[in-house]
């Protein structure tokens, strides 16, 4: 069966555990860190939920928040159920379905 994963980005929830609500006062804990990163970035990384992640800055995070990856990104999975067509229970027979060759001929 089919399973659906998902995850939660939380950077901005820990932040805000730890007084931390704005990117400007999460720059320089990066900076000290050697994690250098442009406002911009470092915004995306709080506002948004990203795809990809260099594990030096996961871990610089973890150390700035004081938590573990699993703390930071949270994860579900659940199974998702195969959808049907009405009358679709049995296979298909393909041979029936298959075309004849034709045969062409001079009259």
């Amino acid at each position: 069966m089919p399973r659906r994963i998902s995850y939660r980005w939380r950077l901005r929830e820990l932040m805000a555990a730890h007084g931390m609500f704005t990117v400007t006062e999460l720059m320089p804990h990066l900076a000290e860190r050697g994690i250098t990163l442009s406002a911009s970035q470092v915004h995306r990384l709080v506002s948004g939920t990203p795809e990809r992640l260099s594990l030096p800055i996961l871990a610089a995070l973890c150390d700035i928040l004081d938590c573990t990856p699993g703390d930071l990104i949270t994860t579900s999975a659940e199974n998702v159920s195969v959808r049907r067509a009405a009358g679709q229970d049995a296979p298909i027979d393909l041979t029936a379905r298959r075309p004849k060759r034709v045969r062409l001929t001079d009259d």
